[in-house]
Formats: C-alpha cells, structure tokens, sequence
C-alpha cells in the first residue's frame, strides 16, 4: 500500500508484551522444507512468454500439450 507524502508514517501496533519467543513449538521456517518440495518456479524466454497472456492460459497450454502427449503414446507405444 503507498502512502501519500502527506500521511504520517504508518505505527507499529505490535505490543510489547507480545513476546513470541516464550511461545512453545513456534519455529521459524518450520514448513519451508515441505513448501520447497511442492514449488516449481520455471522461467520463460521472453519469445515464449509474449505468447500467453498469463499464467493461467501457461498451465491450460501445458496440461493441453500433457493430454495429447499421453494420448499419443497410448496410440504409438515406443
């Protein structure tokens, strides 16, 4: 969110007797392991990209291309 010159900087509303490390089984990155197997991040040449307006019409291109592959290999197993 941008702030205007005018508005004042925005407060810190975290009270002090917040203490999150007294907290039992807080940990930081505890799920990050788990979150980093499930995530693919493919980068794209700029020719190929240009070609789909977002990152839905990618996955819809790609599950398209998936089904025919599949489809053909069910026909002409090699």
């Amino acid at each position: 969110m941008a702030t205007s010159p005018e508005d004042p900087e925005p407060t810190d509303d975290l009270q002090p007797e917040y203490d999150f490390r007294s907290l039992r089984g807080v940990v930081r990155g505890k799920y990050a392991a788990r979150y980093q197997e499930r995530l693919r991040v493919v980068r794209l040449a700029a020719d190929v990209s240009g070609a789909f307006a977002d990152e839905a019409a990618v996955n819809d291109a790609l599950r398209e291309y998936l089904s025919w592959r599949q489809e053909r290999q069910a026909v002409n197993p090699a």
